[in-house]
């Protein structure tokens, strides 16, 4: 009897330390299927979690008559580093979508940005928020007789490990969560295979030789007739299900013979009614070196910026350069009525 007593005292002490350590797993598992709706998928948060941290709170709110939908998560920090993992805003107000957009694409539109793998609705931006557009069929068209869609940004913290590829199985069930919440209707995405993540924001490109990019997003280059082609390098920032994407043509100086120096080509699209303002100076008229076209019953516009001073590759030329990239993006697109302005 006595040794039944004793027993039993010491399994209640090891059930006791047990649930005393077991404690904090269990607060982050709930803090995770809370998350966000609940639409976390949870080995993939915990991936981008600094290793053995645990997660400190969640928070969400809908605001059904704004068209709006947030939520955030947060691990343990300390004072020096940040605890957020990620945040997420959505909307379908078509003027807080605009907002958005104008305040990435500063200096004329020619901001920093980086694709998503293909076939996903969005891009990087340069403050590292990724950014989703999807149709919403649910919600019909607005005023304008133009369909509503839903906007999705992203950010992961300084501290998450968002060069997991975790980070796109997140994204993504951000995007399909809130489709869900605000009433979207929205085809869901579908996490892409790869073993990467995402880029830091403002990291240089990566760039292959002018004859190997035939088969990306750039590959209209490769036909364009640059003058010293052995010289130029091509950077495929393009994403056909995007609403924006870019190519940067970069060679270095050897027209000068010291070989210093390089000369560069940013061919930069967007999609949208939003982006006529990149494109037109304050009394609305179009900015020359750029063109423009309809896509999808919107307006899609398409710039160029860059060295001036590129021999055989002067205004005349980069006209002309802007223009195939302006066909090729139309091809993609089935879109029609291209205009090249200046």
């Amino acid at each position: 009897m006595r040794r039944w007593i004793k027993v039993s005292v010491w399994s209640a002490v090891v059930l006791g330390i047990g649930g005393w350590i077991a404690a904090p797993w269990v607060e982050d598992w709930q803090l995770v299927r809370s998350a966000c709706s609940g639409a976390l998928p949870g080995d993939a948060v915990r991936q981008l979690a600094a290793k053995g941290s645990h997660f400190k709170d969640a928070e969400s709110a809908t605001y059904e008559e704004l068209g709006e939908y947030r939520c955030s998560l947060t691990f343990e920090g300390n004072e020096i580093n940040s605890d957020l993992l990620l945040r997420m805003s959505a909307s379908t107000g078509r003027d807080q979508q605009d907002r958005e957009f104008m305040s990435t694409f500063r200096e004329e539109g020619f901001s920093w940005q980086a694709p998503l793998p293909k076939g996903l609705p969005g891009f990087i931006d340069h403050f590292g928020w990724v950014q989703f557009l999807v149709p919403c069929p649910e919600l019909g068209t607005d005023d304008d007789g133009r369909q509503r869609k839903l906007l999705v940004r992203a950010q992961f913290g300084q501290d998450a490990l968002f060069g997991h590829p975790a980070v796109h199985e997140t994204a993504v069930a951000l995007v399909n969560s809130a489709s869900d919440e605000l009433g979207c209707g929205a085809e869901p995405l579908k996490a892409p295979k790869t073993d990467t993540g995402l880029v830091q924001p403002e990291d240089d490109p990566r760039t292959v030789a002018l004859d190997e990019a035939g088969d990306t997003g750039c590959g209209w280059a490769t036909r364009a007739g640059l003058p010293r082609p052995g010289t130029w390098r091509v950077a495929d920032g393009m994403n056909d299900a995007a609403p924006t994407g870019r190519c940067r043509l970069s060679a270095r100086d050897t027209w000068t013979g010291d070989g210093e120096g390089e000369h560069s080509l940013t061919f930069v699209a967007w999609y949208g009614d939003w982006s006529n303002r990149l494109t037109t100076d304050d009394d609305g008229r179009p900015r020359p070196m750029t063109a423009t076209a309809r896509c999808a019953g919107e307006a899609a516009n398409f710039a160029v910026g860059g060295s001036d001073e590129i021999p055989g590759v002067r205004r005349a030329e980069q006209r002309e350069l802007l223009e195939t990239f302006a066909r090729d993006q139309m091809r993609r697109r089935d879109c029609s009525g291209l205009r090249v302005n200046g």
